[in-house]
């Protein structure tokens, strides 16, 4: 039987995989084989000769049946930034050298942008990849064809094409091609389009059994966002950069339809500082928010989740009253390519960390579906901000929330597609009223139109003043879109 995994091929025979299970005391997964047809039987151990078991042996020992109790050790500091709007002449100047350097990097076809694409739109009640789902306020383009517009606009402006790398899920890998074929890529040239699932891990039970789905499947899901950067070695996507002659990466999660893709300022204040992974971040609101927080521990660039983070710490507050601890992560980042190799290198470098979830599975005596009602198993997953103390220099740069985190994550409420196209327009307005453009705004100061500006149109707000005679005037309750 040939196997055939992230870009890698092995042979190994039915009575190996068979005795390599055993020996790890997971020999129930195949109780079932004798019931499958010769089909589902060699699509079975297609997945199974997929895995890493001796990794999953030793993290069921020291994970699954060991959980970690997380233990805030050594001396714990706020992660010191760049400000984006620096009072400071000097750092007004290094600022300003950075975007230059971006510029450059751009000029030089040096950059790739890197989206984590693998989830599916449930929770917004939307069937399909979530990059599919219709994000934007007027149009209601697709997440994908915001960044691909964004990509384009930025490698016509800078002449030089950006690639663009995709990691999908198993799950989406096949409906993600497919709308990017059915749409021509949006207008992108396909070889510079990249598409690559990301690993899975099993579900293991808390007794360290891994868990079947069904008598032909285990019950798999991905190895969370850090398995991006693994991805991106083992799919061949960081040989192809090479090739291409990219030296830096800019990683985005797909939730997010305002993200800038490629943010010349941050990528090349990253480069300036010889960063081997670097961050945006956003000013906590409050000292809980549910944002990682930048700190620097013994020495070392950290994010502690927000429910680490002790309430002594998460309120301490300046003596003008911000927050200590105020840096939150919004999961943007830009990596050198070598990096990304260093930490393939010798095996994975990033730490799996466990989730206790509700499992649906089936029962080993009965082969009926079992849909459990409190937790059951244990899930796998890897952060990729583990990467950061492993990094040799790292910095953080500050953003606006308005100007470029609009994420679409829940049906309605916090993080919906309202109050993602509210932050859209209310960006949009603030852009077009600095170049002089009047907005209607209701009482209580919000716009009273809404607002959708492409890419093509503006990428920044100065580029509002050289298109000023192109936007029609807005009158209440106009809907504008301006490409």
């Amino acid at each position: 039987m040939r196997c055939k995994r992230m870009g890698y091929e092995s042979e190994i025979s039915r009575g190996e995989l068979a005795a390599k299970l055993a020996a790890i005391g997971q020999a129930h997964v195949l109780k079932f084989a004798n019931d499958l047809s010769p089909d589902q039987l060699a699509r079975f151990e297609q997945q199974l000769a997929s895995l890493d078991w001796p990794l999953i042996d030793h993290l069921v020992k020291t994970i699954v049946k060991s959980p970690e109790k997380f233990e805030l050790k050594g001396d714990v500091k706020p992660a010191p930034y760049y400000e984006n709007k620096p009072a400071d002449t000097a750092t007004k100047e290094k600022l300003c050298k950075a975007f230059g350097r971006g510029e450059e990097l751009l000029c030089q076809g040096k950059v790739a942008a890197f989206v984590v694409a693998g989830g599916q739109g449930t929770r917004l009640g939307w069937d399909g990849p979530k990059g599919t789902y219709p994000a934007t306020p007027i149009k209601k383009k697709p997440l994908f064809q915001c960044f691909a517009e964004f990509i384009l606009a930025l490698g016509q402006r800078y002449g030089k094409p950006i690639p663009f790398y995709i990691m999908t899920s198993p799950q989406n890998h096949g409906p993600t091609t497919a709308f990017w074929k059915q749409h021509n890529y949006f207008g992108m040239n396909p070889a510079d389009v990249m598409f690559f699932p990301q690993d899975q891990m099993p579900a293991i039970a808390f007794d360290g059994k891994v868990l079947l789905e069904s008598k032909d499947s285990l019950a798999l899901s991905p190895n969370g966002h850090g398995g991006s950067l693994m991805a991106l070695h083992k799919s061949g996507a960081i040989a192809d950069m090479k090739k291409r002659g990219i030296t830096q990466i800019s990683y985005f999660q797909v939730d997010n339809p305002l993200v800038r893709c490629i943010d010349p300022l941050f990528i090349g204040l990253h480069d300036l500082d010889n960063a081997q992974m670097s961050s945006k971040m956003l000013p906590k609101a409050y000292p809980k928010e549910k944002l990682g927080n930048f700190c620097i521990i013994d020495g070392k660039m950290t994010v502690i989740e927000y429910s680490d983070l002790p309430d002594e710490l998460a309120e301490q507050r300046l003596a003008n009253g911000e927050l200590r601890f105020r840096a939150g992560s919004i999961a943007l980042h830009a990596l050198r390519v070598d990096f990304v190799e260093q930490i393939n290198q010798h095996g994975f470098a990033l730490p799996f960390h466990r989730a206790e979830k509700k499992i649906n599975h089936i029962d080993l005596n009965t082969g009926n579906p079992v849909k459990p009602e409190k937790p059951n198993a244990v899930k796998l997953e890897t952060f990729v901000f583990d990467a950061l103390p492993l990094t040799k220099a790292s910095i953080i740069y500050e953003t606006d929330r308005q100007d470029e985190f609009a994420p679409i994550k829940n049906a309605d409420g916090l993080d919906s597609p309202k109050t993602s196209h509210e932050t859209t327009t209310k960006r949009n307005a603030e852009w077009l009223e600095k170049a002089g453009i009047k907005v209607p705004r209701k009482a209580d100061g919000t716009p009273d139109c809404v607002i959708e500006i492409a890419s093509s149109f503006a990428l920044y707000p100065n580029d509002i003043p050289a298109n000023k005679d192109k936007v029609p005037a807005i009158k209440e309750g106009d809907q504008i879109y301006l490409a």
